[in-house]
């Protein structure tokens, strides 16, 4: 017998055994140090909304399967409601649930993946605003025959500005332009959209206020050029929606 493994017998530091908690509670810092951003793809799987607000549900591919809770507070920020057969993406970061012994995701942001889950979110959020009256006929205004000032709100970079100005400068010189430049796509890009047509609004309504015509806004573009559905899809976000319809000023919609 080996020296070192000889005096390990009588180590007691050796002999002493860590309680399933203290081992639990390594083992899940060790996790959340290593895995403290992850992303994750597969297909949701037992889907529960629990009473308190927080999901639960599995996420799976053809050779493994991961639990995965998200808070309240997370979920509140997700523009669709999972279900199982959901193809998505899910970015959280890994920890342990002691009580069980499971590593699980704990799911900060979800986005759905391919057009199939893409369109089932888009149908979500459609139904729950027509449900709200958001697109009820009776609220929409109508279009100027002949603008004065024309809003409008896209990329500073795209071709879209081009062409909307082209346009307007071919048709006639007496068209005064108001442009509020924002992001049409990726990350923050709804956002963005939201806060243009926001702050054109808050121009028109300080124009109003003062009773300068010559700086009101008549009516207001909101646009960008052609893409795939994730392209455009910054334009079908619930925060975009809501803009519109708190608009004063009638919006066209220019995209794709």
């Amino acid at each position: 017998m080996s020296q070192p493994l000889f005096a390990a017998l009588f180590d007691e530091t050796e002999r002493r055994p860590l309680t399933v908690s203290q081992l639990t509670d390594a083992v899940r810092g060790a996790l959340e140090a290593r895995f403290a951003s992850v992303w994750v793809e597969g297909e949701i799987s037992n889907f529960k909304a629990h009473s308190s607000g927080h999901w639960y549900f599995s996420l799976k591919d053809e050779g493994a399967q991961l639990r995965a809770k998200c808070f309240r507070s997370s979920n509140t920020r997700i523009r669709f409601r999972p279900q199982d057969g959901l193809h998505v993406r899910a970015r959280g970061r890994l920890s342990v649930y002691p009580p069980r012994g499971e590593y699980e995701l704990v799911v900060e942001s979800l986005d759905p993946v391919g057009a199939g889950a893409l369109r089932v979110a888009f149908e979500q959020l459609r139904d729950r605003l027509k449900a709200e009256g958001l697109f009820a006929p009776e609220l929409k205004r109508p279009l100027p025959l002949f603008p004065r000032r024309v809003g409008v709100v896209t990329s500073p970079t795209g071709a879209a500005i081009r062409d909307i100005l082209n346009v307007i400068s071919r048709r006639t010189r007496t068209v005064h332009v108001l442009f509020s430049p924002a992001r049409v796509q990726g990350d923050g890009a709804s956002t963005d959209i939201a806060r243009a047509i926001k702050l054109i609004n808050q121009h028109h309504k300080l124009a109003l206020a003062a009773n300068r015509k010559e700086d009101m806004v008549d009516v207001l573009i909101v646009g960008r050029g052609g893409g795939s559905t994730e392209d455009l899809w910054a334009f079908n976000e619930e925060e975009v929606a809501r803009a519109i319809r708190a608009s004063e000023i009638p919006v066209i919609s220019a995209v794709g």
